[in-house]
């Protein structure tokens, strides 16, 4: 049964139904599913994963990868990043959550969104929202992480909000020579430059990322641009 739209465009009507009917978001997200054919959300979510493009995606990572995945706001940047800490948990592998945006809860609720229950994982994801989020930070809290952990930064730009910080550029060159050194997976989720404009092209690029400060933007070997239902996924040569 083809879905009438994208998964992130269902997703994004059943929180504007939760907010108007006044209904838990799961509730919402079950009356989209039935008026899609599904009895319920989970059952939706499972067709869409079968077809889903983070298993494709994470097929072609390797321990030591920086991966950038950008989009503008309400695009899924942040939905792909934890399908890929599925996909991650998925091999046996655990999956981190660093975010300088959202709570725990927010986190939670997007996997109940894309039908993903944690407890399936036996305690394989880790979630971490301190205000003190940075390379240093990030690379304290992973010393003991084993090979292959799958590590998703929420988000670049906000590693350089605190004055008391190294630039970006030195951030991501520590968190890079430590991701090889340690085999670890980096995720790091961006911002799109407002002035990136769909009518002139299907999908935002490298030169669409927002960079309030200088960063040389090779440091990441793959990247994954997103944009109404396109992906664009690029590995370095």
């Amino acid at each position: 049964m083809k879905l009438s739209a994208p998964i992130y465009d269902l997703k994004r009507k059943a929180r504007l139904l939760s907010r108007e009917a006044k209904i838990p978001l799961h509730a919402a997200l079950d009356r989209i599913a039935a008026a899609e054919g599904f009895s319920s959300w989970g059952l939706l979510a499972a067709k869409a994963a079968a077809a889903a493009p983070a298993g494709k995606l994470f097929a072609r990572l390797v321990p030591g990868d920086l991966i950038l995945v950008a989009a503008r706001p309400g695009h899924g940047k942040t939905l792909m990043s934890l399908e890929l800490a599925v996909e991650a948990m998925k091999a046996g592998n655990r999956g981190v959550f660093f975010s300088l945006e959202y709570t725990k809860s927010d986190v939670l609720e997007r996997f109940r969104a894309i039908g993903v229950d944690l407890a399936h994982f036996d305690g394989l994801f880790e979630f971490d929202s301190s205000d003190l989020i940075s390379a240093d930070y990030v690379i304290a809290a992973l010393q003991s992480a084993p090979r292959g952990t799958l590590v998703v930064i929420d988000y670049l730009q906000l590693l350089d909000q605190r004055r008391e910080n190294p630039d970006l550029m030195a951030q991501i060159r520590k968190l890079r020579a430590f991701a090889r050194e340690r085999g670890l997976i980096l995720v790091f989720i961006s911002q799109v430059h407002r002035s990136y404009d769909p009518s002139t092209k299907p999908c935002p690029d490298i030169g669409d990322v927002r960079l309030p400060n200088p960063l040389d933007l090779s440091l990441f070997n793959k990247t994954c641009f997103l944009n109404n239902g396109e992906i664009r996924y690029q590995a370095a040569s």
